[in-house]
């Protein structure tokens, strides 16, 4: 039986595994007892054997990586002090017998007394090596531990106890629900810190060590807190160690981390596979939902250089309103009535705005002004809409396979739509070829779709439109692709992030035609900023530019009851 440490480049510790037989293999492939994760990291790159000589290592890892000890290279080494420093990639490990095996010979030696050494309060009994940032060797002592890290070595090897029970029990918890593997995985979990409680310290809460095993195991582990407060926005992962979050509009460093690059992973694969969706080293980026809808966004090695990455992006557990978006100051009444009235009237609308902006909220919000007695067909990459209609159809895109085949994008799913009776169709995101077959549809009888694009201004969409539909691989004149996106488009909404956080609707542009090859607009709602106040609020107003759009004309013209006061 001996220990494994392992911490990064740096000197950070980042786990530490028990080996209960007398081998054990690291690497990157599943079956490992130590997975590390990296591009330079083979399947099964090295093993360590315990031998009646010492413990040995040994590259397994053939062309594709190498094994330091102490800094030189080497294929086979051994027998292994605990200040050997071996580096695979970027992690160093430390390997040295097992505090128990050892304290148990320290006492039939010295008659000393193995309750008198906290076991994990050092890495291994005798030495313990760690390298600071300058490469320094210092000795690990108590305070080190204390707190955080101290929480996370406890996590880590009841985990490890959890998926040996597990899986000597031969649990399958493919047959399980959610409430029945949760209580399950409870139960083992209070089992196993009773077992061990009196070797876990006083200093770490059986309670909270309980519930972070238990969110590690079957949750999204130390992001389980942060999702449930609704304050937070964001949560952004950079690395296991390294997560921020936005609250308030404003970004701020987490105090939680991940464990190591494994619990994150695990978590992105937690999400991603109820979904039908994979990610792994020959497809490293994944988009996803949570079930809430919450956005995610996954990317790891070898494409992410310090481990998985996670971006989730929290939706509102409350469905936003008009007024709720008036309260917040996104926008004014007469904006609200006047969008109310486009989308009743069927009018083909483009919300625009950056990363961030509030496009998919705004377009939530003003899906609420569709009548109930229409059927709506959504289309989406990562399905997030939530419709209140009760006459919904959502698809969804679908990602290629394993083989690389069998992707369905967005662009088919429209072309699809368009068979399926819609009176109203709403694109989640138009980036790509799709752009092309939405406006086709809005001119071909379609009225009333609503999609999102990014762009920085009204103007900035025309221009993205343009590009969109070329990208589609028609080869048409741009004087065509003009009058196309003209004759479709009938407003522009504008939404725009700005420094203190809030998020406002800038322009309500109305597209009015094509003037010697240019599409012509006309702003009929305008946010003016006036700078800031004393705690760096932005300071603005909304206002009518008193210009008056044609379908108000026409509405008033056919003795449609409309108000006109809303431009003054």
């Amino acid at each position: 039986m001996f220990d494994i440490v392992i911490k990064t480049d740096k000197g950070k510790l980042l786990d530490r595994i028990r080996c209960n037989a007398r081998k054990a293999t690291l690497g990157k492939g599943r079956d490992n007892l130590v997975q590390l994760r990296g591009w330079r990291i083979a399947p099964i790159h090295a093993q360590v054997e315990q031998t009646e000589k010492g413990i040995y290592i040994e590259n397994r890892s053939d062309a594709a990586g190498t094994i330091l000890v102490n800094g030189v290279k080497a294929d086979h080494y051994g027998p292994l002090r605990a200040s050997d420093e071996i580096a695979i990639g970027s992690y160093r490990l430390h390997v040295g017998i097992a505090e128990e095996d050892a304290l148990a010979e320290r006492a039939e030696s010295e008659d000393a007394a193995p309750e008198s050494v906290d076991p994990l309060m050092q890495t291994f009994v005798g030495h313990v090596a760690v390298q600071d940032e300058q490469g320094d060797e210092q000795t690990l002592d108590k305070e080190a531990l204390i707190g955080n890290e101290m929480r996370f070595l406890w996590r880590n090897r009841v985990h490890q106890e959890i998926l040996l029970r597990m899986d000597l029990r031969r649990v399958d918890v493919g047959t399980m629900d959610d409430d029945e593997l949760r209580a399950n995985v409870q139960k083992l979990v209070d089992e196993i810190i009773t077992e061990m409680s009196d070797a876990i310290p006083e200093s770490v809460d059986r309670k909270r060590l309980a519930e972070d095993v238990l969110n590690e195991a079957i949750g999204l582990g130390p992001l389980e807190d942060l999702l449930a407060d609704e304050s937070v926005t964001e949560i952004m992962v950079n690395a296991h160690d390294d997560i921020y979050i936005e609250k308030d509009g404003r970004l701020q460093k987490s105090d939680v981390t991940f464990s190591s690059d494994n619990a994150v992973m695990s978590a992105i694969e937690r999400i991603v596979s109820p979904l039908g969706r994979r990610i792994d080293e020959s497809s490293p980026m994944v988009d996803a939902r949570l079930k809430d809808g919450s956005r995610v966004n996954a990317i790891i090695p070898p494409l992410a250089l310090r481990g998985p990455t996670l971006t989730i992006r929290k939706f509102s557990k409350k469905k936003l309103t008009a007024e709720d978006m008036m309260a917040y100051g996104s926008l004014n009444e007469a904006m609200v009535e006047f969008l109310r009235v486009a989308v009743e009237q069927r009018k083909n609308i483009i919300i625009a705005g950056g990363t961030g902006s509030g496009k998919t909220t705004l377009l939530n919000v003003m899906s609420n002004f569709i009548p109930p007695s229409e059927r709506v067909i959504t289309v989406e990459d990562a399905a997030e809409l939530k419709l209140n209609q009760p006459h919904v159809v959502s698809l969804e895109a679908r990602p290629p396979n394993v083989e690389g085949k069998g992707a369905i994008p967005i662009r088919e799913l429209v072309k699809n739509c368009l068979r399926m009776r819609p009176d109203r169709i709403v694109v989640g995101e138009c980036r790509g070829g799709e752009a092309l077959d939405m406006l086709q549809a809005m001119n071909t009888g379609h009225d009333g779709s609503l999609t999102t694009v990014h762009a920085n201004s009204p103007r900035d969409v025309i221009a993205r439109l343009e590009v969109m539909v070329m990208m589609a691989g028609m080869e048409l004149p741009a004087s065509a692709i003009r009058e196309q996106v003209a004759s479709a488009v009938d407003l522009i909404v504008q939404q725009s992030r700005f420094a203190d956080g809030t998020r406002k609707v800038t322009h309500i542009t109305e597209v009015t035609g094509v003037e010697s090859g240019v599409v012509s607009m006309q702003d009929i709602f305008l946010y003016r900023q006036e700078g800031f106040d004393g705690d760096g609020n932005v300071v603005g107003h909304f206002e009518a530019t008193g210009a008056i759009p044609q379908f108000y004309e026409d509405l008033r013209a056919r003795g449609i009851g409309v108000n006109m006061e809303i431009f003054r």
